[in-house]
């Protein structure tokens, strides 16, 4: 009924001159991109665009450099040497409006590479784990190439495409990318039940990726009735979910539901996701709404920072002027949270770097990006406690911020302080 290819000859489809939309995060298609990659010396000056992918980004070594360019609209690991060597570009953009960009025609899409899971008995398939800014790419896009892969979950939403919008279809049977779990450390774990004690019974909670996320939910077992609209979903849920303390039911928007942009962690949340409508996987641009995120009562935001200042200015995607990640959505959720009624929204961080450099410092590094600004930040967290920023000015946050970060550092905090601002 369905007609597959091969590989190599779905991705003959690019075109020099192209821009080749890759799909998001978990969902990237390796062999896709094994074969547009094997093409370099035939294509030249195709620009490769998307968010963060999780595996492989070949096209972005040194020596495709003339075929391939990057146009990056969230740095991660994969990516970073290439950014910082000045071999692929990044462009800053909030997360909610990635898919502007495509359905605007600022970067209008010439192929878009997706993997999907199969297609039912109607012709659809579904995104999956990622349907984020990956929808109006599809949707945008001249061309659309699909790896069919049995091992993606299919997923309730946004996410369905009927076979008929896709050029080519290649078949795959590999497991779909996936995080390790991480062991929490002390200071991850302190971290996590500061920023707890913050979330109140029947609030909706928007999380970010890594290990302070991971530690807030784990610190999260003993409240009740809360809710999730977030734009990642991960493993940490489940058992928030399975031990009834997740059941969205004072949500305003989507109540008893579980909303996400995308879906990243273990085979345990994949085969969790599948199939089951308790989890909704939307299109970012409603996702990261503010309008939409502060309809929800108690709407609480927790994500983290590279470094914070002493005015309480967040740099979250660069360390000095060297990319590390990108603006992604953090805007969005703190901007929702703060309107939300009853909502927090918090920046997490360890006080210091694991060279036991302080994160909490007088100045931003020369170069650093400002993601959330001093106007919108409210509460910051770190090992030692919480400062709460909101309703204090420049000489009442230092001293809030001084008495969060890790004690060695303390003086010197104080002494630049005092310097700027007077006695505290």
């Amino acid at each position: 009924m369905f007609t597959y290819v091969s590989s190599e000859d779905a991705v003959s489809i690019i075109k020099s001159g192209d821009r080749v939309y890759i799909h998001s995060i978990a969902a990237a298609p390796q062999q896709l991109i094994k074969a547009m990659t094997a093409r370099a010396n035939e294509l030249r000056h195709v620009e490769v665009v998307h968010i963060h992918t999780e595996g492989a980004a070949p096209y972005a070594a040194a020596e495709y450099s003339k075929s391939f360019r990057v146009n990056a609209l969230f740095v991660g690991p994969n990516l970073r040497q290439a950014v910082n060597e000045g071999r692929a570009d990044y462009l800053p953009v909030f997360l909610s409006e990635v898919p502007a960009l495509f359905r605007s025609g600022i970067l209008p899409i010439d192929v878009a590479l997706v993997q999907v899971s199969p297609p039912d008995r109607h012709g659809y398939c579904s995104l999956g784990v990622s349907v984020d800014a990956s929808r109006a790419a599809v949707q945008m896009a001249r061309h659309v190439v699909a790896q069919v892969n049995p091992q993606m979950p299919r997923t309730h939403g946004d996410g369905l495409i009927h076979v008929r919008q896709f050029d080519a279809m290649v078949l795959v049977d590999e497991p779909i990318q996936e995080i390790p779990k991480h062991d929490l450390s002390v200071v991850e774990l302190a971290i996590g039940q500061h920023c707890a004690s913050l979330v109140e019974d029947g609030a909706t909670l928007q999380m970010g990726i890594g290990a302070i996320p991971d530690a807030v939910l784990a610190s999260l077992i003993h409240h009740k009735r809360l809710g999730v609209h977030t734009e990642m979903f991960s493993d940490g849920l489940i058992d928030l979910i399975e031990r009834g303390v997740v059941t969205g039911e004072e949500k305003v928007i989507h109540p008893g539901r579980i909303v996400a942009g995308f879906v990243l962690g273990s085979r345990r949340l994949y085969d969790f996701i599948d199939d089951n409508p308790l989890v909704e996987v939307l299109d970012i641009t409603y996702v990261n709404d503010t309008a939409i995120i502060r309809r929800n009562p108690k709407v609480t935001a927790i994500n983290s920072a590279i470094e914070v200042d002493l005015t309480g200015q967040v740099c979250a995607d660069s360390i000095g002027t060297i990319q590390y990640s990108g603006v992604g959505g953090q805007m969005d959720f703190i901007r929702g949270a703060s309107l939300s009624l009853g909502g927090k929204p918090i920046i997490a961080l360890p006080s210091t770097t694991s060279k036991g450099i302080s994160r909490i410092v007088p100045f931003l590094k020369e170069g650093a990006g400002v993601v959330t600004t001093r106007a919108h930040i409210h509460y910051v967290v770190t090992e030692y406690g919480i400062a709460n920023l909101y309703g204090k000015n420049l000489r009442q946050r230092a001293a809030a911020l001084i008495n969060i970060a890790h004690p060695s550092h303390r003086p010197e905090l104080t002494e630049q302080a005092e310097r700027r601002f007077g006695i505290l």
